[in-house]
């Protein structure tokens, strides 16, 4: 959620912070705004998107070699030109563009008016602006300190001073990276924002600020004491950031998922072993929570049967959110997994903080190198599964899948037991199966044009595909904004079959497993009341011809692997509706792609 890019250098700012902007877009955001030192604070702003921005007639006018950039996505006030970032101080000296929460927000406006300062937004982050003046006297590092040992809850900072040529940031809880050039620095809340210019970074952590100039930076924590950042030289290509030849970033991932699995495999697998660099003694483990928000929750679901029924160690799998407020049950012998894309959700990263206070285990499951989560973890798993761009999460989630399946593999083979050659092989074939279903891209097209009409949807699978069936409806509801529920099969006798007529499509995912001939019952009790059934199979039959509608094949695989196989189709399905609808298929409304706030 929220974008920040910064820049200091000699280049012409306002194409650098516009294009870093941009790139930002797929985060999430409502309005955008740019403030440029030249002569004062020039500041620019606008309510929606930032072509918008890009076209008002003043920033053509802006020029400077300083300045910050903002994409809001609204939390406190409404989206408008005045909440929009960056926000300036009475005396327009100071400006600030801030991602997170200010938790005492009340108690510090309220301080401020008293002290006769006009507070114009309806933003918590306008604030930091005032305070930020209150202390300053000539050192804005030092006033910046002083206002963020006031400030409870969460912040990623940019601020700048019109007569300073530097840029103060400053992390708590909220991405916050520093970009290292010749001659020239960047801040950014994302490494996508800077990759044009540079692909040395550092990650700063929670409690930490930095001063950047435009050949030099120092971090510190807030007692001013001097800490190391280290630089990581960063991975991905600008062609991974880009959309190529695909319509939707969304729809590219979709397509690169045999290229993830396949990164996931690399290294990892040799010799018939499972090789993860783990420092867990698994002897030790006598319960697994996992916790994760979204999509990642619905991998989570997968991971339990796969860990459980691999390893007989018990899991319960929580939405990150109600975790940290339930007052779980955990201790040192337990293990907890947190698993997120982008390694920032706000959420997950408070269960992972109330697991640690009760002093269990902690691992991370996380796309994006140096994000919090992998800070904040005894130890992780990296998936190298590229950069998601897309908002609706698909080959970060095949990637999750892959991974927690990989883990029950390893602690299989740390208790002693051998890896199934049969599971070895459908491990290696995984990557040509999933390119056989994209093959089959176009008539799974033509399937979802007969419901881009459609109102409402019910997905239905048993045992592993149930949280397929979830994951399914999440990603319809999330890019076409059609209703749609998932549901164990066996529960639709339990009330969802009252919804069932002929406006009523239904998903069924009745791959071969010890579930099929029950999951062909309940497909006959939707014919039987005028549903239109979606049948996702390895094989046509005559008696999924006789029920089903429509027939997508897929190709056969273990069961453990069948999640994978079987959501490629669900994501397939919902991409292809809402393009139908001429929906932004990246950019779903409401929706960020990041959650760093509550």
């Amino acid at each position: 959620m929220c974008g920040i890019i910064g820049y200091i250098g000699e280049r012409e700012i306002v194409p650098v912070l516009i294009g870093g902007l941009k790139r930002l877009e797929y985060r999430g955001y409502d309005s955008a705004g740019i403030c440029v030192i030249n002569n004062g604070l020039n500041v620019v702003k606008k309510k929606g998107k930032i072509f918008e921005l890009e076209n008002q007639p003043e920033l053509k006018e802006i020029k400077g070699k300083i300045g910050i950039a903002h994409t809001r996505w609204a939390t406190h006030g409404e989206p408008n030109k005045t909440n929009a970032h960056p926000h300036l101080d009475c005396n327009k000296e100071i400006a600030i563009v801030h991602n997170g929460i200010v938790e005492n927000y009340h108690s510090l406006k309220k301080l401020l008016e008293n002290e006769g300062h006009k507070i114009i937004s309806n933003t918590d982050s306008e604030i930091i602006a005032h305070l930020i003046e209150k202390f300053y006297s000539k050192d804005l590092e030092e006033a910046v300190i002083k206002t963020l040992k006031l400030i409870k809850g969460t912040f990623g900072l940019a601020i700048i001073h019109k007569n300073e040529n530097k840029i103060i940031v400053a992390k708590r809880g909220s991405p916050l990276i520093i970009g290292i050039g010749e001659g020239e620095m960047f801040v950014a809340s994302d490494v996508s924002a800077i990759l044009d210019y540079t692909k040395k970074v550092i990650y700063l952590r929670d409690n930490e600020i930095a001063e950047i100039t435009k050949d030099n930076y120092s971090i510190k924590n807030l007692e001013r004491e001097k800490v190391d950042g280290k630089i990581h030289e960063i991975q991905w290509t600008i062609n991974q950031i880009e959309k190529g030849n695909f319509e939707h970033f969304m729809l590219k991932e979709i397509f690169e998922q045999p290229e993830a699995i396949e990164n996931i495999l690399r290294g990892r697998l040799k010799k018939g072993k499972i090789k993860l660099s783990l420092n867990l003694d698994v002897g030790q483990i006598n319960k697994i929570i996992i916790v994760a928000c979204g999509t990642s929750w619905h991998s989570g679901l997968i991971g339990k049967y796969l860990i459980e029924e691999i390893t007989q160690i018990p899991v319960e799998v929580d939405y990150a959110s109600e975790f940290r407020y339930r007052n779980p049950i955990v201790n040192e012998n337990d293990l907890v997994i947190a698993i997120s894309q982008s390694g920032e959700t706000a959420d997950t990263l408070a269960a992972l903080k109330e697991a640690k206070s009760k002093n269990a285990k902690t691992i991370g499951i996380v796309n994006v190198v140096g994000s919090t989560i992998t800070q904040d973890v005894d130890c992780g798993i990296y998936l190298h599964a590229g950069p998601e761009i897309g908002v609706a999460s698909t080959k970060a989630f095949t990637s999750q899948v892959m991974t927690l399946l990989l883990f029950a593999l390893y602690i299989k083979q740390e208790k002693g037991f051998e890896i199934e050659k049969k599971m070895l092989e459908e491990l290696e074939n995984l990557p040509g199966k999933i390119r056989e279903i994209l093959e089959k891209s176009e008539e799974i097209k033509k399937i979802a044009e007969n419901f881009k009409e459609s109102s409402n949807f019910l997905y239905l699978g048993r045992g592993l595909n149930f949280p397929v069936a979830l994951e399914g409806a999440l990603k319809l509801k999330e890019i076409s904004y059609i209703h749609a529920e998932g549901y164990p099969a066996a529960e639709m006798k339990h009330g969802p079959i009252a919804l069932i007529d002929k406006n009523m499509p239904v998903v069924f995912l009745a791959t071969k497993n010890n579930y099929s001939n029950k999951i062909l019952s309940n497909m006959q009790e939707v014919k039987a009341r005028g549903g239109r059934i979606v049948a996702v199979v390895n094989e046509k039959t005559s008696e999924i011809d006789k029920l089903a509608d429509y027939v997508i094949e897929v190709p056969e695989t273990l069961n453990y692997l069948s999640p994978i196989i079987n959501v490629i189709a669900l994501q397939l399905i919902a991409y292809y509706i809402a393009n139908f609808k001429e929906i932004d298929v990246d950019k779903p409304r409401n929706l960020a792609k990041s959650v760093t706030v509550e």
